[in-house]
């Protein structure tokens, strides 16, 4: 199950489909898109063995007991940030974002709590009523018609559709700023401690099988995003192709190998949580995530196309 319509942070998943990768893994795969239940409960309830989530969302879950395990990072590092129309609000720091209007996505305890910290670093102060619940409605819009002035975006997909469709953004990336809030990982695959224990070798299989449609995607941007507009033909080819060459950069970036998670990532970003009053108490995050089905690096070697 996918976090969200398909877009490029899943490429590699379409790419280990079209080029045979589950099936030498001796799996049969079916994508879906994620419909009315969350992707932690529909693990649970074993409606599928694998989904994506975001560390944000999942660990809460987890902290309340949803028996769920992150076994690869899908991106490296945190691509989000925020957002403004270059035109209407010129943005260069954190502090620029302090008398603005911003589009929340329902949950205001985390986004209030990120962009009070994001301000506080720069010096200054965030004030709660400038948030606005938006929900899911299209943020881009949203600033188009000067409802809100600034969002939180994906850069990946929803920076680039914007740019690509002749709006310049200026942006404050989260990954720029990790001394005020923690990096974490997002999206991430998850699997559930079940499926862990009772079929270890599909979960190995499943993630080696990713790996090396990531690491295609890696090697191959041009043709990876030719593949997910095949699966996926109603995408816009632009944005398809614009993101894919941008996030093949990001989907390993310097870690030693694509989905490579790191204790101190899930521990710092879980105690910022705790600090904030969002989760209720402190949450040992050792067994969250998993990096023990992970290929090798000389296994993730991808074929390069001729």
């Amino acid at each position: 199950m996918l976090d969200w319509a398909p877009n490029t942070n899943h490429t590699g998943f379409y790419v280990a489909q079209e080029m045979g990768y589950f099936d030498e893994a001796n799996l049969d795969v079916e994508i879906i898109e994620p419909a009315d239940v969350l992707v932690e409960q529909a693990l649970e309830a074993e409606l599928v063995e694998f989904g994506v989530g975001f560390q944000e969302f999942t660990t809460p879950a987890m902290a309340s007991g949803t028996d769920v395990v992150s076994i690869a990072a899908i991106i490296q590092h945190n691509t989000s940030g925020f957002a403004t129309v270059a035109e209407d609000h010129s943005v260069s720091r954190p502090a620029d974002l302090a008398s603005l209007t911003y589009g929340g996505f329902s949950l205001p305890d985390l986004e209030n709590a990120i962009l009070a910290q994001l301000l506080t670093c720069d010096g200054t102060t965030w004030d709660e009523d400038n948030y606005l619940d938006v929900g899911f409605t299209d943020p881009l819009e949203l600033m188009r018609r000067e409802r809100i002035d600034f969002a939180w975006i994906y850069y990946g997909w929803q920076g680039i559709r914007a740019e690509v469709g002749g709006t310049e953004l200026d942006r404050i990336m989260l990954m720029d700023y990790t001394d005020c809030v923690p990096d974490y990982y997002t999206p991430i695959l998850l699997t559930t401690r079940q499926m862990i224990d009772e079929r270890p070798e599909v979960v190995r299989a499943f993630v080696h099988a990713t790996a090396r449609g990531y690491a295609y995607a890696i090697q191959n941007p041009e043709e990876a995003a030719d593949i997910l507009l095949e699966a996926v033909p109603e995408l816009d080819e632009e944005i398809v192709r614009t993101s894919a060459v941008w996030l093949a950069d990001q989907y390993q970036a310097d870690a030693p190998r694509w989905g490579q998670q790191n204790g101190e990532i899930w521990q710092g970003f879980t105690d910022f949580l705790v600090e904030n009053g969002i989760l209720d108490e402190p949450f040992d995050t050792s067994d969250s995530f998993t990096n023990e089905f992970l290929p090798g690096t000389v296994e993730m070697t991808a074929e390069t196309s001729d």
